[in-house]
């Protein structure tokens, strides 16, 4: 009988009845949301400052005058905590997705675990890199375009509630746009697709994300061309981290086994 490859014999330990793992996924759930609700409890001490800092980018570029609106009651109070409940995620997401990982780790291969670990750490920094850059570079461009656009006469002030979900809108488009490479890493990894189909589909990719920049980004064209862009440039990333990380599995898989001694 031939012998496991190394990094490919299957989990430790006995498998686990189907009531256990709900009680383990319960119980990670439950983390989770403990770490979220940790995050949230100082976010929300500073909830009318965190907003006012998301609405300096417009803020900064209206008229002189100008200033944002609440058409609804309760908006002052309620949009400032929705924000901070937001970025308690945001900021507790390592420790959701460790609890992701702890969940599924047992009943991974030993090379998947060495995979899956970078994968989620990498991630969620391009995640973040992804948030950072919309708001230190996407939002000024657009709204500079949406209030040098605006008739004359009109006054430009947008609604406090409106404004945040425009805002997340944005923030998760292109958060979700850098997790590019760990998305191309994975489905190379699952041989779903190879570096080298990618590459010869180049042409076909960069036309694509320019279709999907039109989509998702701002009407304006500076700000679908800063989504496109990028998209384009981590898509060859992630060719480049495919061919680095699941190269070794190929040749692992194409060593050829040695018979056991007679």
């Amino acid at each position: 009988m031939a012998e496991a490859l190394p990094g490919t014999e299957p989990p430790g330990g006995t498998e686990q009845p189907l009531l256990a793992h709900l009680v383990e996924l319960r119980t990670r759930l439950i983390r989770a949301l403990l770490g979220v609700l940790v995050a949230f409890l100082p976010l929300a001490f500073f909830a009318r400052h965190l907003y006012h800092l998301l609405a300096e980018p417009l803020l900064r570029l209206l008229p002189a005058g100008g200033t944002m609106i609440a058409t609804e009651v309760a908006a002052p109070f309620l949009v400032p905590f929705k924000l901070a409940a937001m970025l308690a995620f945001v900021a507790a997401l390592p420790w959701v997705l460790y609890q992701v990982w702890a969940f599924v780790a047992p009943g991974l291969y030993r090379n998947e675990r060495r995979l899956v670990a970078p994968l989620l750490v990498s991630s969620t920094l391009l995640f973040y890199i992804g948030v950072a850059f919309a708001y230190f570079l996407i939002l000024p461009a657009v709204f500079r375009f949406f209030v040098s656009v605006a008739p004359e006469g009109v006054s430009v002030m947008t609604d406090v509630g409106k404004y945040l979900d425009f805002v997340i809108k944005l923030f998760l488009v292109f958060g979700l746009t850098f997790e590019t490479p760990a998305a191309i890493v994975l489905l190379c990894w699952t041989g779903f697709v190879t570096p080298q189909q990618l590459s010869a589909r180049r042409d076909y990719v960069l036309v694509g994300v320019f279709f999907v920049a039109a989509i998702l980004a701002p009407p304006d064209v500076l700000s679908q061309i800063l989504l496109a862009v990028p998209m384009y440039l981590l898509f060859e990333l992630g060719i480049i981290g495919a061919r680095w990380l699941v190269k070794p599995k190929e040749d692992e898989a194409q060593k050829p086994v040695a018979s056991p001694p007679a």
